[in-house]
């Protein structure tokens, strides 16, 4: 039996599927239940990763589990973050402790270093960032050195940083650009020509099945990924207007021409922000200041520890993923 923490998420779900496929028992914990994955046969526990016990007890009998979950956004509270972030993590590596599982694969982000600035080809040699302007790169990095440093010869621990997971039925990149595309509100900040990288669904996917692979080694050998964190993406990074528009074209929309400077999109979500906490609203800005400088900067990284340690290879390309994507949208436009 496999835990998968998050499994009703996009990726979560997406590593269930792949799971099942395969013939793996599987159970999930999560907030909320899921017919959709009770008919794959999965074993459902609706429990709050904070709830130490219910995880525990959702732990019990699993021999590996992917913790996946996590409270993802550029806004909110920091104790909102935290309870599921943190205090999840140090309640998934409780159960593993207390029913001896072996194997632990956690789901970080490349934001853990993300200090501002440029990324350009850089390594897991770079050290987490000293400073987060949000909560969720924080309490992210909290957990990645929990679970890096719970690692040993009771348990095995890897973390995978997957860069902007998009494919079909991803409720964040391609939903957002697709929704604000429609809606005329959609700019690319500066001219667009920062490098950045992503990762397709199923590539990220993959990485997950061969990082829990790398974990458990052959009798009498080690594994070279346990106690390592490990950038994911496609290894193809591109203007990061050729990746929206990409995504715009799939959906049958015009390409984004519009433009807002860095400086401007700064400025504008510091007035956003401040005008949020005034109003105390709960919702996502649509500009933050963290956000402006994401999209104004380049984000790619190099994969060749992955390649090398995890035996990774992004078999779906960013071409074929946006047929896929185009066609899978194509299928979700009801029929008149």
């Amino acid at each position: 039996m496999i835990l998968v923490t998050g499994g009703s998420g996009f990726l979560g779900g997406a590593i269930v599927r792949r799971l099942r496929a395969r013939g793996d028992a599987v159970r999930c914990i999560q907030r909320h239940d899921s017919p959709a994955l009770r008919a794959l046969g999965v074993d459902v526990v609706c429990a709050d990763l904070a709830e130490r016990d219910a995880v525990i007890r959702a732990a019990e009998g699993c021999t590996a589990v992917f913790h996946v979950a996590a409270k993802t956004g550029v806004w909110g509270r920091y104790e909102d973050f935290y309870q599921p972030n943190v205090l999840g993590t140090r309640n998934v590596l409780a159960a593993c402790a207390v029913h001896g599982i072996r194997q632990l694969v956690f789901t970080s982000t490349p934001s853990v270093i993300h200090a501002g600035g440029d990324i350009e080809g850089i390594d897991e040699s770079v050290p987490i960032a000293s400073h987060f302007e949000t909560a969720y790169p924080a309490t992210k990095a909290e957990a990645e050195q929990l679970v890096l440093a719970a690692n040993g010869p009771a348990l095995a621990t890897v973390a995978l940083r997957p860069h902007l997971i998009w494919g079909p039925d991803d409720p964040q990149l391609t939903a957002r650009v697709l929704a604000r595309g429609k809606a005329g509100r959609l700019r690319l900040v500066g001219k667009g020509e920062k490098l950045i990288d992503s990762v397709y669904i199923d590539n990220a996917v993959d990485a997950h099945l061969l990082a829990l692979e790398r974990l458990t080694p052959a009798p009498g050998s080690t594994s070279a990924c346990a106690g390592k964190a490990y950038f994911i993406t496609q290894g193809e990074p591109m203007p990061q207007r050729e990746l929206i528009n990409g995504i715009l074209k799939a959906g049958g929309l015009p390409p984004c021409t519009r433009s807002i400077s860095p400086g401007a999109a700064y400025l504008v979500g510091g007035v956003m922000e401040l005008a949020w906490r005034l109003l105390g609203r709960q919702d996502e800005p649509l500009m933050t200041r963290f956000l402006s400088r994401q999209l104004a900067t380049a984000h790619w990284y190099d994969i060749s520890a992955a390649k090398r340690d995890l035996s990774y290879t992004p078999k779906v390309s960013v071409a074929d993923g946006l047929q896929r994507l185009a066609q899978s949208l194509r299928q979700a436009v009801p029929r008149t």
